[in-house]
């Protein structure tokens, strides 16, 4: 007679489990993407320090930066003898916004 009781215990406990596991894939997909943002802007950043360090515009640097990258914005400074290029991007992250950044430097040949 225990058996009848217990019958479709499995089918709730797993109703219950069930939105916990999608939540927790849905995070971890999410850190994968944040994580594919982070390097985006990383390379970005590089190539956008390159283009400064050999003495093209920030007009050209930006242009490059938002076709790599669209929706992301571009700050450069000097520093002694090295030119910066910051990338910031907004990304999403089970809907909450997150601002990944990255920074890179060259050498300031162009000037």
């Amino acid at each position: 007679m225990s058996a009848r009781a217990d019958r479709g215990a499995v089918t709730a406990e797993f109703a219950v489990a069930l939105p916990a596991v999608v939540l927790v894939l849905a995070a971890c997909l999410g850190g994968l993407g944040v994580a594919l943002a982070q390097i985006r802007a990383q390379d970005t950043a590089a190539d956008a320090a390159r283009v400064l360090g050999r003495g093209e515009s920030i007009a050209s640097a930006r242009e490059l930066v938002v076709s790599s990258v669209p929706h992301s914005t571009l700050t450069s400074s000097s520093e002694g003898s090295l030119v910066c290029a910051r990338v910031e991007i907004e990304h999403r992250l089970l809907g909450v916004p997150l601002r990944v950044a990255a920074r890179s430097c060259a050498l300031d040949g162009g000037r």
